[in-house]
């Protein structure tokens, strides 16, 4: 005779409270460190007086989506983490260095891009992919951002 295991069914409060621990340690482990990360980014970058130099800089780039060069800064922070990029978004448009359009541009972007360097490391590295392949591999993600905003950027224009 087959010992089968009976697993106990859960109930809606006992699934409840699953999601809500989950949803919880997920805010604490990944979404807090990512917003106060892009925090100190932006803050960092401000005092130092390098915003403007990366302004400068990237300008001619980031124009190319309709945005200023400060808007590097959002996909550099999505490089390292989603929400940090988004939360970067945020930074920049509650200080007035970027609009609501703007801000819209780049969220599709940092979702695409983002958390590129976490999960490269979590996945390929740890999956011992053949190195020939990185390359490839790094630059998906960044050319997807970049035809997202190229296309966030054309349905905002059809609809002003």
């Amino acid at each position: 005779m087959e010992d089968v295991k009976q697993e106990k069914q859960l109930s809606i409060p006992e699934y409840f409270m699953l999601g809500a621990k989950k949803g919880f340690y997920i805010t604490v482990e990944v979404i807090a460190p990512a917003m106060v990360m892009a925090y100190v980014i932006i803050t960092f970058l401000q005092l130092s007086g390098l915003m403007p130099l990366i302004g400068q800089l990237l300008g001619p780039v980031m124009g190319l989506f309709g945005l200023p060069g400060e808007a590097s800064v959002v996909l550099l922070a999505a490089f390292f983490a989603k929400a940090a990029g988004a939360a970067t978004a945020a930074s920049l448009y509650a200080a007035g260095v970027l609009t609501a359009e703007e801000a819209t541009i780049l969220f599709p972007a940092c979702i695409t891009m983002g958390t590129l360097v976490g999960h490269f490391a979590r996945i390929v590295l740890v999956c011992k992919v053949r190195p020939v392949y990185y390359p490839i591999m790094l630059a998906t993600p960044l050319i997807d951002a970049a035809i997202v905003m190229v296309l966030t950027r054309l349905v905002l224009a059809l609809y002003r």
